[in-house]
């Protein structure tokens, strides 16, 4: 939710509030920085990080399949008993506590 209200403000001021500059907002923010630091502003400010089930970073091709994924908003809402959705699931990812 801090991640997609970033994304609201940004696209309120730039894009007038348009739905799907929000969208590619949120998108953007998601692909780069989990792709590039593991996590996003939210994932940050919530002391949580995207690695690889081995413990490896996440990568940019995970960051970009799991953005992708999630604005599909259905694997994000669909999860297994490790809480782990479908977009955590097709990258091999999973969110730590830091």
């Amino acid at each position: 939710m801090i991640d997609w209200g970033i994304a609201l403000l940004i696209s309120n001021f730039a894009f007038s509030a348009d739905s799907w500059a929000t969208l590619a907002v949120f998108a953007a923010e998601q692909m780069v920085l989990v792709g590039t630091l593991g996590y996003s502003i939210g994932h940050r400010i919530m002391g949580i990080h995207v690695v690889r089930l081995g413990g490896a970073p996440a990568g940019l091709l995970a960051g970009v399949v799991r953005s992708v994924l999630l604005c599909l908003v259905i694997p994000a809402v669909i999860f297994d008993p490790d809480h782990r959705g479908l977009h955590d699931k097709a990258m091999n990812t999973v969110l730590v506590r830091r």
